[in-house]
């Protein structure tokens, strides 16, 4: 169903953009503040910070690489379906979380389940914004994403008080709880366009419909009598006739089988293979065009680094507030969330940014980058918590750049490769983010200090910017991309922003 232009940019639609506001905010609530509840699984399991981080790395990163699956899903289903299944798994996740004997047990419920659920409402939000908004899309999707920031802010300090009073298991099991209101924002997501499963569905009846009334026999054939009164009953005669038909597809079938043997069926068989090989080479290819875009390239490695070395802070940072012997100076509002506010902050700051013409996104991108390495770097220099709240302050600010993503993978390879190239690019971020934390905590656990961690991360956010500004000045591109071109503009086709970040 096409939709129509009175329902876009307003309406309804902003129904949508609270739902799915509420739902991010549910999601990544918790994932997004896991650096409160990292401190108290060192404290319970009493296995090295490397192996402990993986949780928290793995609930952020498996949702980024499975984005492509997810968009699939949500192609497939709808919105509405995939965030009601999406509910049942983050909320399951988190209560089997309560109940973890060890570690590796959470990196299961908590990181694979937990992130691939984040994953599922991350692509149904988007989706089913992109439906609703066309020229208002960049401010839709500015306020959906933010839902991510401000369930990091509320959930840490909440996190921090259900701990308290309930314990780490009594925690987790009510945010878990909390979590089964994605079925409740799940309700508000009507949709505009008919899933491609249920199109599938409507054709496939509509054409055993026609099958059958084409092939139906005479009505005079089908007359049912009782004794010796001729009484037609219409339910009944059709009853008959889609048993009849029914009998004989089944025996022309079987004969047709019978005579064809297993040689026809092989040749379709392989016929469909060949099909299949066809497409997935098509697919295939197509990401082999988009890699061979230098900025593009540049682009994925910039986020990878970036990824690899500014997210750790997410995690660790209330660890290394302790491991500084600042436990005293803590206040009330946790540090994770002091950065999710800014992070907040930045992405609608850095959105508004990007939208004046004379200011070139990449670039600004990279100066993000840089910025957030020398952040990185100052972290072993910092002596107290007031040090480390200006810090957290400016880490997130900073990290909305996440933000501008999108924007981005637009210029560069515009409008109809936009799902694939984003796809790639929400698998490299997904890599970096995964393994960053790890890498942080197996310094830590082999120098028991996070100076050196925390110089290699900046070192390389600073390394990935300085490698994302040469690669894309003009004299150093050695083929100009096709995308970045002034006449690149948003359209109402949603299909082909299904995963737009």
């Amino acid at each position: 169903m096409a939709p129509s232009t009175k329902v876009l940019d307003g309406g309804w639609g902003w129904a949508i953009v609270a739902a799915s506001f509420m739902a991010q905010l549910l999601a990544y609530g918790s994932p997004q503040s896991v650096g409160v509840l990292y401190p108290e699984w060192l404290h319970t399991f009493r296995q090295g910070k490397g192996m402990t981080a993986w949780v928290g790395s793995l609930v952020a990163g498996v949702g980024l690489i499975a984005s492509p699956i997810c968009s699939v899903c949500v192609e497939n289903f709808g919105a509405r379906p995939v965030t009601i299944f999406s509910g049942v798994m983050v909320a399951g996740g988190m209560m089997l979380s309560a109940f973890a004997p060890n570690v590796e047990f959470l990196i299961f419920s908590y990181g694979i389940v937990v992130g691939l659920g984040c994953g599922l409402v991350y692509a149904a939000t988007l989706t089913i914004t992109c439906q609703y908004f066309d020229k208002r899309r960049g401010l839709a999707l500015g306020i959906v994403t933010t839902g991510t920031s401000v369930g990091s802010f509320i959930y840490a300090t909440a996190q921090n008080e259900l701990i308290e009073l309930y314990g780490l298991d009594g925690c987790l099991l009510i945010i878990g709880a909390l979590s089964l209101n994605l079925m409740g924002c799940a309700g508000f997501m009507r949709p505009l366009h008919m899933p491609a499963y249920y199109l599938k569905q409507k054709a496939a009846l509509e054409r055993c419909t026609e099958e059958q009334i084409l092939d139906r026999p005479p009505l005079d054939e089908l007359k049912i009598t009782a004794g010796s009164t001729n009484a037609t009953t219409p339910d009944k005669s059709i009853t008959a006739k889609e048993q009849l038909i029914a009998m004989d597809a089944k025996d022309s079938s079987g004969q047709t089988e019978a005579k064809k043997g297993g040689l026809l069926s092989g040749l379709a068989l392989v016929k469909a293979i060949k099909k299949k090989q066809r497409s997935y080479a098509k697919y295939l290819y197509s990401m082999y065009e988009i890699l061979q875009d230098q900025v593009m390239m540049a682009f994925c490695i910039g986020v990878f680094l970036f990824s690899l070395g500014a997210y750790p802070p997410v995690l660790l940072i209330e660890d290394v507030a302790l491991s500084q012997g600042l436990i005293e100076e803590i206040s009330v509002i946790p540090l994770v969330s002091i950065g999710a506010i800014a992070t907040c902050v930045g992405k609608l700051g850095l959105g508004c940014l990007v939208d004046i013409r004379w200011i070139n996104g990449i670039y600004l991108y990279a100066f993000t980058m840089f910025a957030g390495g020398v952040s990185l770097l100052l972290i072993p220099f910092i002596k107290s918590y007031l040090g480390m709240q200006i810090l957290c302050v400016v880490m997130g600010f900073f990290s909305g750049n996440w933000s501008l993503t999108s924007y981005i993978t637009t210029r560069i390879v515009g409008l109809d490769k936009l799902t694939q190239a984003h796809g790639v690019l929400m698998f490299f971020g997904g890599i970096g983010i995964m393994l960053g934390p790890p890498v942080v905590g197996w310094f830590f656990d082999y120098t028991q200090s996070y100076d050196l961690a925390f110089y290699f991360s900046g070192g390389i956010v600073v390394v990935g910017s300085l490698i994302l500004f040469l690669l894309t000045l003009p004299c150093c591109n050695r083929r100009p991309s096709k995308g970045d071109r002034p006449d690149v503009h948003y359209t109402s086709n949603c299909d082909k922003v299904a995963s737009v970040a």
